[in-house]
């Protein structure tokens, strides 16, 4: 309840500077009336305190229910990023047989390559929130896991069910290229890029490596290369210089997080402001609770 009541805002708060006019008004702007006494009337002075009282407190309720209204409360409730001005991102993931080769984190040797791929990139994603992320993989065949979306809890789990041989042990290096650039090409994003990242020569593909660079050219997307143990990095090399990108290489699990943290740092979003709030506006409670208080001060007012 707390926790609640600390997350309330207020569209107008300057409007609450009224409660102080009105307890200063009710210390120092009381109304002069003419005193009557009446003998022998003792024995309703007690019921008429009371009422006075309640009355009062009515009083405070319609006017401070009045101000918290004109305030406008409410409460965040959701975001969501509604313009695609930031970057377009496709996370291609090498899942060919030998990523399941152990001995890449010194810290742990028992972990297979693809493992800690698969935890850095579950850490890199949720850092690019203004950002549409797509996830390919690519085996013997490319198969998209997730398609742009800005959806990164539902693209965490779907990594989670990702796994080696998922589309056969070979690797369809450049297939990954196309099928990348397929999903980007109709980007309207101000940045279109690719992490392409393997660990083996390309031996599956059936589309020539000119025609992918062509196609990446023609769509104006940029490839970040990254080759860990045994990866043809002649070609990673080419195809991030042809693209204007960067080829990096990675032979244990703290290089190759360092580099999805420089990339991080290269592709910068700037959309702050390209965002849509939904507000749960709670202006209605302290509305009704005032009208209700002058009901109910009406009510007595006619009884007197």
């Amino acid at each position: 309840m707390f926790n609640y009541l600390l997350s309330i805002r207020f569209e107008y708060p300057y409007l609450l500077l009224l409660i102080l006019v009105f307890i200063l008004c009710s210390l120092y702007c009381k109304a002069k009336i003419p005193t009557y006494i009446v003998p022998h009337l003792t024995i309703f002075s007690k019921t008429h305190t009371n009422t006075s009282a309640l009355q009062t407190l009515l009083k405070a309720l319609v006017i401070l229910g009045t101000i918290f209204a004109l305030a406008s409360p409410y409460r965040n409730f959701d975001t969501q990023i509604i313009k695609n001005d930031g970057i377009d991102i496709v996370l291609s993931l090498d899942t060919s047989g030998s990523m399941n080769e152990l001995g890449f984190n010194p810290l742990n040797p028992m972990e297979s390559r693809f493992t800690v791929v698969k935890d850095i990139v579950k850490e890199f994603i949720p850092k690019r929130v203004k950002d549409n992320i797509s996830i390919i993989v690519f085996g013997n065949s490319v198969m998209m896991a997730t398609p742009l979306s800005f959806d990164k809890d539902a693209q965490l789990e779907i990594i989670d069910y990702i796994d080696v041989g998922i589309v056969g042990d070979k690797t369809a290096l450049i297939d990954s290229l196309v099928s990348s650039t397929n999903i980007l090409k109709s980007s309207k994003a101000k940045s279109k890029v690719i992490i392409l990242l393997s660990d083996g020569a390309d031996n599956a593909s059936t589309i020539p490596l000119d025609i992918a660079l062509k196609l990446l050219k023609k769509y104006s997307i940029k490839v970040y290369t990254i080759s860990i143990a045994n990866s043809n990095k002649i070609i990673l090399n080419q195809i991030a210089m042809q693209t204007e990108g960067k080829s990096f290489s990675a032979n244990s699990k703290d290089k190759l997080n360092e580099i999805y943290e420089e990339i991080n740092k290269l592709e910068k979003s700037e959309i702050d402001n390209n965002k849509l709030t939904f507000k749960s506006y709670l202006f209605f409670y302290p509305l009704f609770l005032a009208i209700i208080s002058l009901i109910i001060l009406i009510y007595l007012k006619n009884r007197e």
